[in-house]
């Protein structure tokens, strides 16, 4: 099974941004905290976001990323498909040359499995997510342990 960071730390990251930008644009810099992904590892990831129409920006003091679609329209699948990944279960990368360049026993098989994990994270929102009970607990820990990071640097 092959779904890499990319595709987790993209899913990881519009589900934050869903998550906050109800406030107001939510800068990369509070996602890259909250989550411990490297902040030019997310440029990187949203402006291929972007590009797929899943974000905007808005510049200036305060700016950062909105949604472009709305969290129930958007699906993990989605996003995961935005950065360029797939879910691929074959040894091949779904190439079909699995063994010494001709298809193997079971490709058919791990290709069909992958089409299945596809479906099953195209059923899923960013809205079904925010709605969980152990997101937004998350969430608000981790809101907590960096609200309270930021307090402690503020501090003399």
């Amino acid at each position: 099974m092959r779904l890499t960071t990319k595709g987790r730390y993209a899913v990881t990251a519009m589900l934050d941004l869903a998550l906050h930008a109800d406030q107001r644009p939510v800068s990369l810099a509070d996602i890259s905290r909250r989550q411990a992904i490297s902040l030019s590892y997310l440029e990187q990831l949203f402006a291929r976001l972007r590009r797929a129409q899943l974000v905007k920006s808005v510049r200036g003091p305060g700016g950062g990323y909105l949604l472009a679609v709305p969290a129930p329209q958007v699906s993990v699948a989605r996003v995961i498909d935005a950065v360029d990944e797939s879910v691929d279960a074959t040894r091949c990368q779904g190439l079909s040359d699995c063994q010494k360049g001709d298809i193997c026993l079971t490709h058919h098989l791990w290709c069909e499995l992958s089409h299945e994990i596809h479906g099953f994270l195209n059923g899923i929102t960013l809205n079904d997510l925010v709605k969980r009970n152990d997101v937004r607990s998350i969430a608000a820990r981790q809101r907590l342990r960096t609200d309270d990071d930021t307090i402690a640097i503020d501090t003399p």
